[in-house]
């Protein structure tokens, strides 16, 4: 890791820092005299405060992220051909390329899969050729590890490797066969088969799955570019762009690049990063730092969904599956003769029942559309592979409030209701076509799904959305980028990928990461054939 990539600005005011080399410390595992991989007489005297790329957010989109700017590059493996017949002619164009090194636009052109963004479809593709047909091909993909190509960067996250699967509930199954939550390089099934004493379902847990994204970043060798216990406060931005530069009254926080500075270190200080770690201690340590880049791989699990109802902040309403089976571990429900509430149509909503199942707790289940609604996700899935679900979504269609008797029933649904207010007696407020209800219930859960939260950006980041000025969601409002480097089309050198660009599957995620691997390396070619002109140049 260059050592630029690593350093922390002393901050004025409310950031008050440490020494010069605190998040050196945090990224080795060290102090500075003590660390690993660095001789003290290689640290400059002043080093630059810039680091090319922050990705924030270290679940499985910031991991893939960092493995490509790491230096690996995937190549046509020999002696394989892609099932789409053009598509492998376009490939053998340039078999001697990496694909980080080839036109993205021109190898996606005429692909379809379940992803909006190209990028995504063409590298699921090519890691899992024709799977959305029901085959099993291999991926026509091998790995080379090109340390030249090494882009520095650092993953903030706010715990392991793995994001949020490490917040998930631990029993119940992944919606992806195991092999589509994988990363490039390290096969789950591989990986599982020395985990598991039997191995039944291709499905996985998220407890497998989250190991599964801490040991990849082990055994592929991205420890040093990822610091843990991080959270972000604040995203600025400092560089002004031509346009700004024209302006009569230039930004106070504009930083000048010195002229004179060495080649390398001029990068521009575009970003302002700023927030505190969490010592083991519990206290908080603040850092700021400076980055040409930022990379949003936030997820969307931070802010679960609303109804914005009366009630809904009362103690005994959760919005996380999670926190409902921390109360019933605890006790809070035993005992209880009235429902549990459940409100939503996703496989989330779908999970509580089954966890209210299992515990013997009757359950009222609310959403708004018809069971028989197409758009429903149980509608897509196969049975066979899928058969909790679709017992669930049997219960929701044939045991409705018009034909169970509610006081004695286990569970009861009430499709085409939408909740209008939970009072502290803990009695709720439905409202259907026939008119208003009012149930008793033990605990309510709603699981309606979850929005990013990107407090650290000015104004959420409600400009850089496709609908402007609102707030950005999975599938309402993703961010606007452009589909092949995933660089937000309303603000350069921020990069977005995953959920947040509409890509929910793990799948498709990836596409993310190569898309902004192979645009920050053209960019950082341009800038090496810049300086070597002007090395020419000035000899002359």
């Amino acid at each position: 890791m260059n050592l630029y990539a690593a350093s922390w600005r002393n901050c004025s005011g409310p950031c008050q820092l440490g020494p010069r080399w605190s998040l050196l410390t945090i990224a080795f595992g060290g102090t500075p005299d003590t660390m690993p991989l660095v001789e003290e007489s290689t640290l400059p005297a002043d080093p630059p405060l810039t680091v090319p790329l922050v990705v924030i957010g270290n679940g499985p989109s910031g991991i893939c992220l960092s493995y490509m700017l790491s230096g690996y590059r995937p190549y046509l493996s020999p002696d394989v051909m892609h099932p789409n017949p053009i598509l492998n002619s376009k490939l053998e164009e340039a078999r001697h390329l990496s694909i980080v090194d080839q036109d993205l636009e021109y190898l996606s052109e005429g692909l379809e899969g379940r992803s909006s963004n190209p990028v995504a479809v063409l590298f699921d593709t090519l890691l899992h050729p024709d799977a959305d047909f029901g085959y099993d091909y291999p991926s026509v993909l091998q790995w080379k590890l090109e340390q030249q190509n090494y882009i520095p960067h650092l993953v903030l996250g706010k715990g392991p490797p793995g994001g949020a699967w490490h917040a998930m509930e631990g029993s119940m199954l992944t919606l992806s066969l195991g092999d589509w939550m994988e990363l490039p390089g390290l096969k789950f099934k591989e990986w599982i088969a020395g985990k598991r004493r039997n191995i039944k379902s291709d499905r996985a847990t998220p407890d497998e799955i989250a190991s599964y994204y801490k040991q990849y970043v082990k055994v592929m060798g991205l420890q040093r570019n990822f610091v843990e216990n991080t959270y972000v406060t604040s995203v600025t931005k400092l560089y002004r762009n031509q346009e700004d530069d024209q302006l009569e009254n230039p930004s106070p926080k504009s930083l000048p690049i010195d002229p004179a500075a060495e080649p390398e270190s001029m990068i521009k200080r575009n970003w302002e990063v700023s927030g505190y770690q969490r010592a083991a201690d519990g206290s908080h340590l603040p850092f700021c730092l400076f980055t040409e880049s930022v990379a949003l791989a936030t997820g969307t699990f931070d802010s679960p969904a609303r109804l914005e109802v009366e009630g809904e902040h009362l103690p005994f309403v959760y919005h996380s599956l999670h926190d409902f089976e921390v109360a019933i571990s605890k006790g809070k429900l035993c005992g209880s003769a009235d429902h549990v509430l459940v409100v939503g149509a996703g496989l989330t909503a779908a999970d509580a029942v089954l966890s209210a199942y299992n515990n013997k707790l009757p359950v009222i289940h609310v959403f708004r559309r018809n069971a028989n609604d197409s758009s429903l996700i149980f509608k897509q899935l196969p049975k066979n592979l899928y058969p909790e679900y679709h017992k669930v979504y049997h219960m929701m269609c044939t045991q409705s409030y018009t034909t169970a008797t509610p006081q004695h029933s286990t569970y009861i649904s009430y499709p085409e209701h939408c909740v209008l207010s939970l009072m502290p007696d803990k009695k709720c407020v439905l409202k259907g076509a026939s008119g208003l209800k009012v149930l008793k219930f033990c605990a309510a859960l709603i699981l309606i799904g979850s929005n990013p939260n990107l407090f650290f950006l000015k104004e959420q980041a409600r400009s850089i959305g496709h609908i402007p000025n609102q707030p950005i969601t999975c599938k309402g409002n993703p961010v606007h980028i452009n589909p092949y480097t995933f660089e937000a089309t309303k603000e350069p050198n921020l990069f977005a990928l995953g959920p947040l660009v509409g890509d929910n599957f793990i799948r498709f995620l990836k596409g993310g990461a190569l898309g902004i691997t192979r645009c920050l390396e053209v960019r950082q070619n341009k800038k090496k054939l810049n300086v070597e002109r002007d090395d020419v140049d000035g000899i002359a």
